[in-house]
């Protein structure tokens, strides 16, 4: 019966892989981050800045150019933010066990990183269904000066009415990117975050190929990685987690003793092999 801390740390050669990938991608997020500054700042003196009642296409074009930037930079910041979730659960810790039924857990596999540029892209696309929305306002610059009267009348007058239409794709998609803008400020605090879990009768535990998934309702789902540990380290994480599910007679969660059985038979597979 475990009744004392156990403390799992990240393995070095998990925390150098993903050390370096982090970099990796600061590196290249800001890269682009400083082109499409510097193409903003020679787009802002390319134009003349007057009142127009129609959207210029070099706005739009600036506008692209400047969230292009913005949204780069706050994904190296919650890139930088992972860092240091990584660096703790190397120094400190990404799996403690507290007595018989209490778990502190971080979840720092790197799918997190394709979480935070998921993200990032989710609210570049709907940034674009904003200017697509706009793009009948740019028309009206194009049509105004057509040589034929007719023409300015009819074709300023269709580009009016779509951009009524086109207004209210813009207002659904600026929502989107406001209510995205916040949630990314959510995920950024909690992105490697240490949870705390209760091992009760409302605790789901599933083991699957390595990776352990712990549900608690009122909690964010955790999931733990055990390809990050040392080897040895995921067969002591198996054995503590095996006996604390007898200890608290895990009766509500059917088959996670035999899932820990097949995976720590698995561990032992291969290490033997090593």
């Amino acid at each position: 019966m475990p009744t004392s801390d156990h403390v799992f740390y990240l393995s070095y050669a998990s925390y150098k892989r993903t050390r370096l990938l982090i970099w990796m991608l600061v590196m290249a997020s800001l890269t682009i981050a400083i082109a499409f500054a510097i193409l903003s700042i020679r787009l802002w003196f390319s134009y003349t800045h007057i009142f127009t009642p129609y959207l210029k296409w070099q706005d739009a074009l600036l506008a692209t150019s400047c969230y292009v930037s913005f949204i780069l930079i706050s994904a190296s910041a919650m890139v930088v933010r992972f860092y240091y979730a990584v660096r703790a659960g190397y120094y400190e810790g990404m799996f403690i066990q507290k007595g018989s039924s209490t778990l502190v857990v971080r979840d720092l596999s790197s799918k997190n990183l394709a979480g935070i540029y998921w993200a990032i892209g989710t609210t570049l696309s709907c940034f674009i269904a904003t200017l697509v929305g706009l793009i009948p306002e740019i028309l009206i610059g194009w049509t105004i000066h057509m040589p034929n009267p007719l023409l300015v009348v009819i074709c300023t007058g269709g580009a009016i009415l779509l951009s009524l239409a086109g207004f209210v794709v813009t207002l659904v998609a600026t929502s989107f990117i406001c209510i995205g803008l916040m949630g990314c400020f959510s995920f950024c605090r909690k992105v490697g975050a240490s949870q705390t879990y209760q091992l009760d009768r409302q605790s789901t535990l599933r083991l699957d190929d390595l990776v352990l998934s712990i549900t608690h309702p009122h909690q964010q789902e955790a999931v733990f990685d055990l390809n990050l540990l040392e080897v040895k380290d995921q067969h002591h994480l198996c054995t503590l987690l095996y006996e604390c599910c007898l200890v608290n007679e895990c009766s509500w969660n059917p088959g996670i003793c035999d899932e820990i059985e097949a995976v720590q038979g698995g561990i032992d597979h291969f290490t033997m092999l090593v």
